[in-house]
């Protein structure tokens, strides 16, 4: 019969050394470049490679033009990416208690989706936790989830699709967004009362980046009312892109409903009342199944009680005024 000290025998014949030598060779995908990276002879990385499928007890690689992956090899990955990533956190946590924080809060945020939920989460958080060092990183949320599985985050939000459900994640959905229209206070559509969706038409568009969820939900919104071969002048998932071309010109930005609410609280933009607004999804925050430790769980409370206030002021994807 196999104890647990058994089945782990084999992983503690591993080094680190290991690890990283076989993100490395599959980065690489071939002997000779793993060879040239690893600064050793392509026959001593055979040699390295032969010896680490036999304490695994599997094969790793199939060898060829490029190296695949087996099964095994799939399994050994993720475990050097799950170790190297908790030892990496580990290694910025110490520098984060010697500069004298007792934690360290990593986010991921996808770009210009949540507003300003994240910072209002923030202030609430460190008027409790002043102590914890806290980074925002802002991406795609494909980019985002992956740096997940590696450990580069303790959490994500954003915008959230069927990605966020997969087997090894657990989520929370924080409010409902729509599709946020946004002009200069100068645009001839600024002060019409409930412009539509063929209102715009006729203008230049600021548009989110083709990867983005809001993209596509705004090009099926287009589609449907018979706008499908709209062009963006601009594509770009930067706020202060959007907010500077609007302002400067005659352009019609999108970007989320919160954002718009935000941005014309501030005077910076017009969110323009569209008839027929259009949701697009929810808000939430996604992190790893068994991931979430008392930081993280204090700030999603934060986070939660952001949101409240957030969504409050929307209505079909356009803000209460104050």
């Amino acid at each position: 019969m196999t104890t647990a000290i058994d089945s782990v025998a084999w992983a503690r014949r591993l080094r680190m050394r290991h690890l990283e030598s076989f993100l490395i060779l599959i980065d690489a995908g071939t002997l000779s470049a793993a060879a040239d990276r690893l600064h050793m002879t392509q026959s001593a990385v055979s040699h390295w490679l032969g010896e680490m499928e036999s304490q695994t007890g599997a094969r790793l690689v199939v060898r060829g033009r490029r190296l695949q992956l087996t099964p095994a090899g799939e399994a050994v990955r993720k475990l050097a990416v799950r170790v190297l990533g908790e030892i990496s956190r580990a290694h910025e946590e110490l520098g984060s208690i010697a500069r004298g924080a007792v934690a360290r809060l990593h986010i991921g945020s996808v770009f210009a989706g949540v507003a300003h939920l994240i910072p209002r989460a923030i202030i609430a958080f460190q008027q409790h936790e002043p102590n914890v060092s806290i980074q925002v990183t802002e991406g795609v949320f494909n980019t985002l989830l992956e740096r997940l599985e590696r450990r580069d985050f303790d959490l994500i939000v954003g915008s959230m699709d069927a990605r966020a459900y997969g087997p090894h994640l657990a989520n929370e959905l924080l409010f409902e967004d729509a599709i946020g229209i946004v002009v200069g206070r100068h645009h001839p559509l600024a002060h019409v009362p409930s412009p539509k969706w063929s209102d715009l038409l006729g203008y230049p568009w600021v548009m989110p980046p083709r990867e983005t969820l809001m993209r596509t939900r705004l090009d099926t919104v287009l589609l449907e009312r018979g706008a499908a071969g709209l062009q963006p002048r601009v594509e770009t998932g930067s706020v202060l892109t959007i907010e500077a071309m609007v302002r400067q010109t005659d352009h019609i930005g999108v970007c989320s409903a919160a954002m718009a609410r935000h941005l014309d609280s501030l005077g910076l933009v017009r969110a323009l009342p569209v008839a027929d607004a259009e949701p697009f999804g929810p808000v939430g925050a996604v992190w790893r199944q068994g991931g979430a430790d008392e930081v993280v769980h204090r700030f999603m409370q934060c986070l939660r009680e952001a949101a409240t206030e957030i969504s409050g002021r929307l209505v079909g994807g356009i803000a209460r005024p104050r």
